[in-house]
């Protein structure tokens, strides 16, 4: 068994850039930042980040168009995969990027107004997060062709 599986909880670094495929399928890229802390030897505290291309396609892409911003905190779930392309200057050319396959939104700032649900609705005073689960986007989806994409 083989398992090629991503769990991430970052912020958006930047806001969604979307497009549509010739096919008529929509697709979504954004960056994502995770963060790592740890003491070093010394006992002093050190962090670092990580930068993750992810990418949405589909009922997922509609979904991260309307909904995600720049800063907002994400939980996504995907695949790695590594495209590569001849570049202009005659390289050859790589990127690695998270297929996102499903994705929980982290909780709203206050004054924000996405979403309809109302804090005095729910009896609680963050808004409900919506969860986007993989069997909720459509089956009927046929594969991507990573030629297809125009990132």
């Amino acid at each position: 068994v083989i398992l090629n599986r991503v769990l991430l909880i970052g912020r958006l670094t930047n806001n969604i850039e979307s497009r549509t495929l010739p096919s008529g399928q929509t697709v979504v890229s954004f960056g994502l930042a995770t963060n790592r802390v740890w003491k070093d030897k010394d006992g002093k505290k050190q962090e670092t980040a990580e930068f993750h291309n992810m990418v949405a396609f589909g009922k997922l892409a509609e979904i991260c168009a309307t909904y995600l911003k720049k800063g907002q905190l994400l939980f996504a779930e995907g695949r790695i995969q590594t495209r590569s392309w001849q570049g202009q200057d005659g390289a050859k050319k790589y990127r690695t990027e998270i297929i996102m396959q499903n994705m929980q939104m982290g909780p709203k700032a206050a004054g924000n107004t996405m979403g309809n649900t109302k804090p005095a609705e729910t009896g609680s005073p963050r808004e409900s997060i919506p969860i986007v689960e993989e069997s909720e986007i459509s089956q009927a989806e046929e594969e991507i062709n990573v030629k297809d994409i125009p990132f």
